[in-house]
């Protein structure tokens, strides 16, 4: 795992409805486009809506969220709320998050977190 971001999520499990609390820090020097925010449940078509990016409302719906490095501006750490209202069936099912920064369409750097959701 490379040092030039990384994704965390506050807390290893949740329930369906509760709020994901996640942050990402950049450590990256370099240039780069966008920041790119991906989410998965596994074995699912089921998806994690985000709700905040640094406490603003966002309305995406979607499991991917793309923000400008403009957007970003100066600030090195990217705090994220999100929620699914997934229901596991017979077994815990796990969501992957993955933070990306790309440049000129490509990723140069990345990072990975999962967590469970409890039935």
């Amino acid at each position: 795992m490379s040092d030039d971001i990384r994704i965390a999520i506050n807390k290893p499990e949740i329930t369906s409805g509760e709020e994901i609390h996640g942050t990402i820090l950049l450590n990256y020097n370099g240039r780069f486009d966008s920041l790119v925010i991906n989410s998965l449940i596994e074995n699912s078509s089921d998806t994690v809506s985000i709700e905040l990016i640094n406490k603003k409302r966002v309305n995406c719906p979607y499991s991917r969220l793309s923000m400008l490095k403009s957007d970003i501006g100066d600030t090195n750490i990217i705090e994220f709320v999100a929620r699914t209202n997934h229901l596991p069936k017979d077994t815990p099912s796990s969501i992957k998050f993955r933070a990306s920064l790309i440049q000129e369409h490509k990723e140069i750097a990345s990072s990975v977190t999962y967590l469970k959701i409890m039935n």
